[in-house]
C-alpha cells in the first residue's frame, strides 16, 4: 500500500520516506534520484539489448563466397581504405602495381591457408 504523497516514487524510496520524515525539498530530491535510477536502468537494458542483437547477426563481410562479393562488401564497409588504395595505385602506375601484386598475392594466399 502506497502511503507516500508522491505517487511516482518507487517502493524502496516510499518505504524510506515513510520511516523518516522528510521535507518537501528532500522528497523532491529523492524523487529525482529515483527517476535517474530508472533512466540508468532503462539505458542499461537498452544497451544490453542492442549488444545482444549485434552479436546475434552474422559477420558483416562474408567469409565464404566469390572474391568479387567479398571485395564489394569490404568496399562498402571501408570506403576510405579503398579510396586510399586507389590513390596509391594511381600514383605508382600500373606497371609497378602489377610487379608488386605478383610478389604480394602469393604471400597473401599462403597466409590465408
Amino acid at each position: 500500500m502506497n502511503t507516500s504523497t508522491t505517487p511516482s516514487l518507487p517502493a524502496k524510496v516510499d518505504a524510506a520516506i515513510a520511516d523518516v520524515t522528510a521535507t518537501a525539498e528532500q522528497q523532491a530530491v529523492l524523487a529525482r534520484i529515483a527517476a535517474q535510477r530508472e533512466r540508468i536502468t532503462a539505458r542499461r537494458s537498452a544497451r544490453a539489448q542492442s549488444l545482444a542483437l549485434r552479436s546475434s547477426h552474422g559477420p558483416a563481410v562474408p567469409t565464404a563466397g566469390p572474391l568479387a562479393e567479398r571485395a564489394i562488401a569490404f568496399a562498402r564497409l571501408h570506403p576510405m581504405a579503398v579510396a586510399a588504395a586507389a590513390g596509391v595505385t594511381l600514383m605508382l602506375g600500373p606497371r609497378r602495381v602489377l610487379r608488386w601484386a605478383t610478389v604480394a598475392l602469393p604471400l597473401i594466399a599462403r597466409f590465408r591457408r
